[in-house]
């Protein structure tokens, strides 16, 4: 492990408002700062900095941490390279510590690496089907020989071990390879090639490390695509293919393509800001990934069912994005590599120029849908093109010129459909109050914490609060660690992820070690961090206090039941302790009459 002074200092010098805000547009609050959230899609921020203690949090999905846990979660990376990355930054010499998982990771770029060599060499290489693999590039795809070298396509042979043999060759190990995703193990043990007979595209990431494959067939045979699994290196979620090469491009203008032949395609005709989502649909970590490149995107899917469907998916995903979107609609081909190879790059341009926002293509789909030559279907058109216009991303400019349309398509007085268009943006508006209003009432400090019924009901849940509250208190003054570690008794404790966290820092003291979110993170598993991280965001305004912690201590002490509070007590323990509770009640009470 890298030492623990050497991390604390990587934290000291990389300010988490400073790194931050290199990804995430913050807003100043006081003594705290928020943005939207880079780990899920939202429309209002719930993403906090906390300067003062160093730490993030956020409140819509419970993300949280240092700035070391900001840039681990937010690259992709292990906990020491994201160490090793910060300082780096700040100019600070690297451990000298080794790395497992990092070491791991880079054995993996590096089967990568010599696969992507190896299909590049059997593409080129004096064998019949290599011929028919180059015509299926060049004939079929139209491509150049630039094209295929910029992106380093391939192909694997009709071969259940070439690849095997040659990553063997060069020192691999089978437990490394079978971790590749490049080779599988048969049911009778023998290892194997999973891309065999198939065109091959290399994934390569926004640094240029390859990650994955995609592989296809020479002809429509089933399965059509076969793409590389999940590994510690590649997360098709968070992965975009050709990035890395549109992000050298001059232009902010992003073509969003169905899948890596098109962006192939695109690139070949000139358009050199095509990528594609990586064997998934479109993710909102995609979307947050395009939005730091991109000042536009034009979704260029498919004109089937499926790429209608996928475009509608894809204009919600980015409805909450700063990107300006828009719809490329065309007509006379399935996609868009057929598009260019039937009328050329310069109509595709054309087309590109002249795409629809987002309301005209969902208006134009919801016609599609009806007949307007009957009452019914004018009136189902107008109700469903209202429900799009009163949509929040709408302008009341824009309202007003659809309405007119509307109108004009319907034969239905534009001051009629200006008057229910008015009603169902009332109506909207008190929905979402509503909402918001339901949304506050639940973030109490307690509203969050599950214990089990058998536990006590509202007595319990006073407890655990009073637990998360009392880590709060530790966090914001380690001296009071000794005196609540003499006081507290962990079996009043109700939640696991509490008691493990006062552990924490009982041991954080013992190790004389600081106190704080960088320490913990080390010592404690997701589900308990992600509680102390959320207790600490909670009372980041307010100071608690010795009196605050007493009470804490009282009143977990008085959630247990009475007769484990009384056990093990002397006869004058036993007496005194009933006496005080009959003045606290104010009712005559004895011994035999406490009933737990």
């Amino acid at each position: 492990m890298i030492p623990q002074e050497y991390i604390q200092e990587v934290v000291r010098r990389n300010d988490i408002e400073e790194v931050i805000g290199q990804y995430v547009q913050l807003r100043r609050r006081g003594r705290t700062l928020s943005g939207l959230c880079p780990f899920h899609n939202e429309k209002t921020p719930s993403f906090v900095v906390y300067p003062d203690t160093q730490s993030f949090y956020c409140f819509g999905c419970g993300a949280a941490g240092d700035v070391i846990n900001f840039v681990r979660k937010y690259n992709n990376l292990g906990y020491v390279e994201s160490v090793k990355q910060l300082a780096s930054r700040v100019g600070m010499p690297l451990p000298e510590e080794e790395d497992k998982e990092a070491r791991a990771r880079q054995r993996l770029l590096e089967i990568n690496r010599c696969a992507a060599r190896y299909f590049y060499e059997q593409l080129n290489a004096k064998t019949p089907e290599a011929a028919q693999a180059r015509r299926y590039w060049k004939e079929k795809r139209g491509l150049s020989d630039a094209a295929i070298r910029r992106f380093g396509l391939g192909y694997a042979p009709e071969d259940f071990g070439g690849l095997l043999h040659y990553l063997k060759r060069r020192g691999f190990s089978e437990g490394e390879l079978e971790h590749s995703g490049l080779i599988k193990r048969s049911a009778k043990g023998n290892l194997y090639d999973i891309f065999r007979h198939r065109v091959m595209v290399p994934i390569i990431d926004v640094r240029g490390s390859i990650i994955a494959f995609g592989g296809r067939v020479l002809d429509d045979s089933k399965p059509k695509y076969i793409n590389s699994p999940e590994t510690m290196v590649y997360h098709k979620s968070r992965t975009l293919f050709a990035l890395n090469i549109a992000k050298k491009s001059t232009s902010k203008r992003y073509i969003l393509c169905e899948g890596y032949m098109d962006v192939i395609s695109m690139h070949e005709a000139g358009f050199d800001t095509a990528v594609c989502a990586c064997g998934t649909a479109l993710t909102a970590e995609q979307v947050k990934l395009l939005s730091e490149y991109a000042d536009e995107v034009i979704l260029s899917y498919d004109s089937d069912e499926a790429g209608q469907k996928a475009t509608e998916r894809s204009l919600g995903l980015f409805a909450n994005s700063p990107v300006k979107v828009s719809v490329l609609s065309y007509q006379g081909a399935k996609d868009p590599d057929e598009f260019i190879k039937k009328y050329g790059r310069e109509r595709f341009d054309m087309l590109l120029n002249g795409t629809a926002n987002p309301t005209e293509f969902q208006l134009k789909k919801a016609k599609a849908k009806y007949d307007l030559r009957s009452d019914d279907g004018r009136l189902n058109y107008i109700r469903e093109a209202i429900d799009i216009l009163t949509g929040h991303s709408v302008t009341p400019t824009a309202r007003d010129v659809y309405a007119g349309r509307l109108a004009e398509e319907t034969g239905v007085s534009k001051q009629a459909i200006v008057s229910q268009m008015q009603g169902a943006l009332r109506a909207a508006n008190k929905r979402s109050h509503r909402k918001e209003q339901k949304e506050m009432a639940q973030q109490g400090i307690a509203a969050d914490i599950r214990v089990p019924y058998s536990q006590g009901g509202d007595t319990a849940l006073g407890a655990a609060s009073a637990s998360r509250q009392l880590v709060a208190a530790l966090l914001q003054d380690p001296d009071e660690i000794p005196y609540v570690r003499a006081r507290v008794q962990m079996e009043s404790v109700l939640l696991p992820e509490m008691q493990q966290a006062l552990q924490a820092l009982f041991r954080c003291a013992d190790e004389k070690l600081p106190v704080n979110l960088t320490t913990l993170q080390q010592m404690l598993d997701d589900k308990a961090f992600q509680q102390v991280a959320l207790a600490q965001a909670q009372n980041h305004d307010q100071k608690l206090t010795r009196r605050d912690i007493d009470m804490y201590l009282e009143r977990l002490q008085n959630a247990k039941p009475i007769s484990e509070r009384v056990s093990g007590t002397s006869d004058d323990q036993f007496l005194n302790f009933f006496a005080n509770l009959k003045k606290e009640k104010g009712v005559q009470e004895t011994p035999a009459d406490a009933d737990n």
